[in-house]
């Protein structure tokens, strides 16, 4: 039984390791050559956090943004129209 197409086939291939293709993250690879230790802190991933995202401002009020910052429009300018496109 051919499990793996012959293009595919690895000469050091036992038939007991999948075939993977991809590249391995230093956390895979120390999983691999460790399997009975935990992964040590410096290859854990971070901490995920659940708390709320604040919301992105629209794309117009960022290229107003761009342009304030630039010079093309005053604060003034800027303060009026983001209101009327946030509103």
């Amino acid at each position: 039984m051919i499990l793996v197409p012959r293009q595919l086939q690895r000469a050091g291939m036992t038939g007991s390791v999948p075939y993977y293709g991809g590249r391995l993250t230093p956390a895979q690879v120390h999983a691999l050559e460790h399997p009975n230790e935990p992964l040590p802190p410096s290859l854990r991933l971070p901490p995920v956090s659940r708390s709320a995202t604040t919301p992105k401002d629209p794309k117009v009020v960022r290229q107003l943004r761009k342009m304030r910052d630039k010079g093309v429009i005053t604060e003034e300018e800027f303060t009026t129209i983001s209101a009327r496109v946030r509103a």
